[in-house]
């Protein structure tokens, strides 16, 4: 849960729609509590994309049963039992937010884009408006029915 309070945005962890852990207060020069790497790499992003980011993080973290945010090859991934489930990526003026394709991963196939990746495919969000709740959901329940350990497809 994330509040705007004048510059700042300060950002309570949940887990499981319970809160957990530390406030975190962030500021744009200054961080004055611990700040998870991944939770940073949202926070410094301009807007719209932050608040992009932020939503799909409440969407992710009340689906998935259990999970893990952690930050590899410098962006958020969640993990739930330590099999990867997506990765969120803001680049060339969109949020991806990336699946592993594994061969049973099987909805909304017409809507993920592949675009020359071997065993990735993700939601593309260019502003808020085009995130579909109802899609983003079951791609991660679908992610989460079809986890293996490693980042391979299986």
């Amino acid at each position: 849960m994330s509040l705007l309070i004048g510059e700042s945005i300060v950002t309570k962890v949940l887990h499981k729609g319970r809160l957990q852990g530390d406030l975190f207060l962030y500021s744009r020069n200054n961080y004055f509590s611990r700040m998870n790497p991944a939770e940073q790499y949202i926070l410094e992003k301009p807007e719209p994309f932050r608040s992009m980011l932020l939503e799909v993080q409440v969407y992710i973290e009340q689906t998935l049963p259990d999970f893990d945010l952690l930050y590899k090859w410098r962006l958020p991934i969640y993990y739930s039992e330590d099999c990867p489930i997506c990765y969120l990526n803001v680049t060339k003026g969109y949020l991806d937010v990336c699946f592993w394709a594994r061969t049973a991963f099987n909805v909304h196939l017409d809507v993920l884009i592949a675009e020359k990746r071997k065993f990735v495919k993700s939601l593309r969000y260019y502003k808020p408006e085009d995130i579909d709740g109802k899609i983003l959901i079951e791609c991660l329940e679908e992610a989460y029915r079809t986890k293996t350990k490693g980042f391979t497809a299986g």
